[in-house]
């Protein structure tokens, strides 16, 4: 297709709409006029709208496999070429307020030299440093200028997600160097963080590497440089996160002696205790049996001596454990 029209998106509701001016700033479209293609267009859905999951599943700019992307069927990663474009499915933080940042949100995108057409359903933050940018002049000038600003976006979030970890896992030692035990399920909660983001950052760093060598035309080489070193950069990002599965194993294993440690000291006082206490025991329960001919039953003081001489036999006790080391 040659050239693409304004009429083309009649009815589509998108979230955003913009043409992009190609000197870094934007130009609002709106989908209902006849406007024809001057420089590139992006229109942003969300695919869970009536109206725009009808338009995308019946548009012809695409094929199904495309269609069925961009409305949410397809949840896993992928990148996919499609003639002079390609079909980006990503995972990005969900930074989203009430959310965890580990309950990713999905965002797909198609783009070729003239459209860009993104989908997501929940919001996706990090965009928004892609639409300011346009807004102040600054933004992207083409659509493969365009790619960069949003996976370096994408990924900037990431990176500032993994120094928030880092500082959460200092905290963690720091607390635990001092003796202190975390809350419950806090370090849990922390590593399934790590474990997530990790699992779901690996293949999107090969993505970001693989669209630096596909053979795109509205990729310049300036493009793949910088898409190659956002790569890179996820790719050093990943590794950090390798690093925190190690640390927050080794802290939980650190916790586990701790607590073991904890148990071990209490059982060997409550032992110290029965130990001490035992004789006495013994006697009480000699002298309180009831029968008759105990010595003493009829001398006015023989229950105060017999208590002296318990509190001297404890006495006694504690001084042997204390001399033999196990106080």
């Amino acid at each position: 297709m040659a050239l693409i029209y304004g009429s083309l998106f009649q009815g589509s509701n998108p979230v955003h709409a913009f043409q992009l001016t190609g000197d870094g700033g934007f130009l609002p479209i709106d989908p209902n006029a006849n406007a024809t293609q001057q420089s590139p267009f992006w229109f942003h859905y969300d695919y869970k709208n009536p109206e725009s999951e009808k338009w995308l599943q019946e548009s012809d700019l695409f094929n199904e496999q495309v269609k069925s992307a961009l409305c949410g069927c397809e949840g896993r990663w992928r990148i996919l070429r499609v003639g002079d474009g390609v079909l980006l499915t990503l995972q990005t933080l969900n930074t989203n307020a009430g959310q965890r940042p580990e309950q990713l949100v999905a965002f797909r995108v198609f783009i070729n030299s003239r459209i860009i057409i993104s989908s997501r359903h929940r919001k996706v933050n990090a965009l928004d440093s892609v639409i300011t940018d346009l807004k102040q002049g600054v933004g992207a000038e083409s659509t493969g200028d365009w790619l960069v600003e949003m996976t370096d976006a994408i990924t900037d979030e990431i990176s500032d997600f993994t120094d928030t970890l880092h500082e959460r896992l200092i905290d963690l030692e720091d607390s635990i160097l001092n003796g202190e035990i975390p809350e419950r399920g806090e370090l849990a909660l922390l590593r399934k963080q790590i474990i997530v983001i990790r699992r779901y950052m690996a293949p999107q760093r090969d993505m970001f590497a693989r669209v630096a060598t596909e053979k795109l035309l509205w990729i310049d080489e300036t493009d793949r440089r910088r898409l190659q070193d956002i790569s890179d950069r996820l790719g050093r990002c990943i590794e950090d996160l390798d690093g925190f599965v190690a640390r927050t194993a080794i802290m939980s294993d650190e916790i586990t002696n701790m607590m073991t440690e904890m148990m071990n000291r209490r059982i060997y006082t409550m032992s110290l205790l029965a130990m001490i206490f035992l004789p006495t025991t013994f006697l009480t329960g000699l002298f309180g049996v009831n029968l008759g001919g105990i010595p003493g039953n009829e001398f006015r003081f023989a229950f105060s001596v017999f208590c002296v001489l318990l509190a001297l036999l404890i006495g006694v006790v504690f001084w042997w454990l204390r001399r033999s080391r196990w106080l």
